[in-house]
């Protein structure tokens, strides 16, 4: 069967929907696909394209028995603010309607994540000639989550996005999303349920497994003796970092207790500023770690935080919920009560989870924590057995595959 993907971010860049989709991607052709992608050169840590790309419309990559094609994008360079965030968008799904037109002939079917808004209908254009059927993955619920984050406040603009998402529903051969409660949102704007799965996302726990607390990561950057708060990934304004900043303030006194903030994005310039503000010592920044590095990033870590401001975790499930897991080290979640991150900490038991917005009840569960090291290995065990039995890449990989076989042509 010839699969084309269409995404805006792909490895070698560092953003989580991409290296998920280069796994189902490698995954597929092992089962005998021949899987083709459609994506941008690498700018997404820092929003331009890395140098070694720059002053290139196209460029045809092999790698894990996939063909990518990357293209130019729009990266302003700068911090991107929503207008920019969109120009950028539109500049990949034009260019790749434009590159999916010229090789129709190669697919069977495309499966287009959405993490760039308009990709389904640069999927519906491209394919409609020929009836080449697409599959819509919601990674995230547009425009529901800049809303909430408030970076998007228009309603004209809003309710353009909208329609346009409605439209991508709807002209959509099936859609999947990746918890029940996406799912539940999807049936109450009016989608057939026969035409929703829920496929989760998934963690390569080969690669992201349980090591050694003391590590090569752990002794660079002086962490052998400390007591470890980390979070990691995307810096962006639905993550509520200014709560886990206050409750660093909170836990100042207790000097063996260390923050870790990895990864970039448009949050983090005010995040340092905050922390600047509150005189917070126990708080270290990072920038993106080589990819290498993320098993030890993880082991490094005495607790891992997945933390989300009030109504974003409605319209989200992190993958780095299962690389906590898998890493074998408890999870301290925020979420709002009911939201699939609570009911997924809750049945797993591979965590806490807390109502956001709290700092007090923040430090008060990282001193449980840190008090109880039972407790911390109990919850690290839940998180890699559900990790390895229900949310590895074998099983999830499986489930696309079954889907994507039934549009063979």
């Amino acid at each position: 069967m010839r699969i084309l993907i269409l995404i805006i971010q792909f490895p070698p860049d560092t953003n989580s929907t991409g290296r998920l989709m280069a796994q189902v991607g490698a995954g597929l052709a092992t089962h005998g696909h021949a899987v083709t992608v459609i994506t941008t050169f690498p700018h997404y840590a820092r929003f331009r394209i890395w140098e070694e790309y720059q002053g290139r419309l196209a460029q045809m990559d092999y790698a894990q028995g996939m063909r990518i094609l990357r293209l130019w994008v729009y990266a302003s360079g700068t911090k991107q603010r929503m207008l920019q965030r969109l120009v950028s968008y539109l500049s990949f799904n034009a260019l790749a309607t434009v590159a999916a037109l010229l090789t129709h002939c190669d697919y069977d079917v495309m499966l287009c994540p959405n993490g760039s808004f308009f990709t389904g209908i640069a999927a519906f254009i491209a394919g409609r000639p020929w009836r080449i059927p697409f599959i819509y993955n919601l990674q995230d619920l547009y425009p529901d989550v800049p809303v909430k984050a408030g970076q998007l406040r228009s309603r004209p603009a809003i309710a353009a996005l909208e329609r346009m998402e409605r439209f991508m529903y709807d002209t959509a051969q099936h859609i999947t999303v990746i918890t029940p409660a996406f799912r539940s949102s999807l049936i109450n704007k009016g989608i057939p349920e026969r035409k929703i799965s829920v496929i989760p996302n998934f963690v390569d726990t080969d690669f992201i497994r349980p090591l050694p607390r003391q590590n090569a990561f752990s002794a660079r950057h002086g962490l052998d003796d400390k007591f470890v708060i980390t979070h990691a990934g995307n810096l962006g304004y639905v993550y509520d970092l200014e709560t886990m900043l206050e409750a660093a303030a909170l836990l100042a006194d207790r000097r063996d207790i260390q923050f870790l903030i990895v990864g970039e994005g448009v949050a983090k310039p005010d995040l340092q500023r905050r922390a600047q503000a509150l005189q917070v010592r126990n708080v270290l920044f990072l920038p993106f770690q080589p990819q290498a590095d993320l098993p030890w990033l993880r082991a490094t870590s005495d607790v891992q935080v997945s933390l989300y401001k009030p109504g974003a975790a409605s319209d989200s499930m992190p993958s780095k919920v299962y690389e906590i897991m898998a890493s074998g080290r408890p999870l301290l979640a925020s979420a709002d009560r009911g939201s699939d991150i609570w009911h997924h900490v809750q049945a797993t038991q591979c965590g806490i989870c807390i109502e956001p917005g709290n700092a007090a009840e923040l430090a008060k569960n990282i001193e449980t924590l840190y008090n109880d090291a039972a407790l911390r290995d109990s919850l690290a065990h839940n998180g890699r057995h559900y990790a390895e039995h229900s949310y590895s890449r074998p099983v999830v990989v499986a489930q696309y595959h079954q889907l994507l076989s039934t549009f063979m042509r």
